[in-house]
């Protein structure tokens, strides 16, 4: 572990703020003593492990997608495990069942398949089913969980009754970055759905998608909206947010390696959108850089893109108010969630080192990557 300065820090980096993660924490703990909630952190979104010290105090723990994000939530975290995935491996089940205290399958035949074995091997394992509410007001398909034709989640038709003497809970998931209105409007559509099965359930699973950390939501309906769910049905609630823990977080500190021209100046950035920050290409969004505008907006226009062979590794047009040069540093901000969990080494890309900024103003390097990792992933 390196203890280095802005100037110093390595390129490219992501670097967390422990000050802006500790604010969300507090707004999270807040909503947990006033609604009566659980509330967990949702690892697809967001993993940096060598946080969790400082999380681990606010959540009840981890959700996770797999046996692999299990176990590091076994082993890093060490407070709740809830487990689901759109369908479980035989080969897998047993370690999976040891390592969680709520495991939820994607459709009645799973469940069938596995229950029985998982509440052998961990006979205090709740068991649950993720439901399709067939509602959802998610901003993009890709990201739409209840979308037409959607593999996630049991939808009514295909719900099975001789399961409910089994089930402990329902799991729903139909957010994508959005606010409390959207959640009201799920509910309303699961009550209507499964609302005859939830008195059967010791808890509801409300998922993840909540962007409760965003200026402008509206935390004191969230808080309204879990109270009167708990008191109609009785049952324990729990949110899984991940980007909502991360959210406006940290940065993705880049370095300027050379400027091209072809109709339009383009800045070659030691990093990559593809590998780095792919939503940037997937959603799409436009990622915000420290200091720049629009294009056009300031007196010198680039089109900012990364370092490797793929022609649409850009992360779009952005003006600064003085030339870029190499070895100039450009700040992505916001870069601490859904990025590093998906990062990738294409083309040979070495992947940002991991630092944080602790509370005393320091920061540390606590991560670097370089040709070991590349290799060991490859064979």
């Amino acid at each position: 572990m390196n203890i280095v300065t802005d100037t110093t820090l390595p390129s490219p980096c992501w670097l967390l703020e422990e000050s802006l993660l500790i604010k969300n924490l507090e707004l999270i703990k807040t909503i947990k003593e006033q609604s009566g909630a659980k509330v967990l952190l949702a690892l697809k979104g967001y993993a940096l492990w060598k946080s969790f010290d400082t999380i681990k105090p606010y959540l009840n723990g981890c959700c996770t997608s797999g046996l692999n994000e299990a176990k590091l939530a076994h082993e890093t975290f060490g407070k709740e495990v809830h487990t689901y995935s759109p369908a479980f491996k035989e080969e897998e089940i047993e370690e999976i069942a040891k390592l969680s205290h709520h495991l939820v399958f994607n459709t009645p035949a799973q469940f069938k398949y596995f229950s029985k074995k998982a509440k052998e091997i961990n006979p205090g394992l709740s068991l649950g089913l993720r439901v399709n509410p067939e509602y959802s007001e998610a901003p993009k398909e890709i990201y739409n969980p209840c979308g037409i034709n959607s593999r996630l989640g049991t939808t009514l038709e295909n719900f099975d009754d001789t399961l409910i003497e089994e089930l402990d809970g329902l799991h729903f998931h139909a957010l994508c970055e959005q606010d409390s209105n959207a959640l009201e409007d799920v509910l309303n559509n699961f009550e209507d759905k499964f609302g005859k099965y939830i008195p059967n359930m010791k808890w509801i699973n409300f998922g993840g998608g909540h962007h409760i950390t965003r200026k402008g939501y509206d935390v004191e309906k969230l808080i309204q909206l879990i109270q009167n769910f708990k008191t109609k049905y009785n049952v324990e609630v729990y949110l899984e947010p991940g980007e909502a823990i991360g959210w406006q977080t940290g940065t993705l500190v880049t370095t300027v390696l050379d400027i091209v021209y072809n109709g339009i100046n383009i800045a070659i950035l030691d990093t990559s959108a593809e590998a780095h920050m792919p939503d940037t290409i997937i959603m799409p969004y436009r990622a915000e850089v420290r200091d720049a505008g629009k294009a056009g907006e300031k007196a010198y226009t680039y089109r900012l893109a990364g370092n490797t062979c793929l022609a649409g590794d850009i992360m779009g047009d952005y003006s600064f108010d003085k030339p870029l040069q190499p070895e100039d540093r450009v700040i992505f901000e916001d870069q601490m969630h859904y990025t590093m969990v998906k990062a990738t080494t294409f083309n040979g890309i070495k992947l940002p080192s991991i630092a944080i900024r602790r509370l005393d103003g320091h920061i540390e390097v606590i991560r670097e990557f370089g040709y070991k990792d590349f290799k060991e992933r490859l064979s």
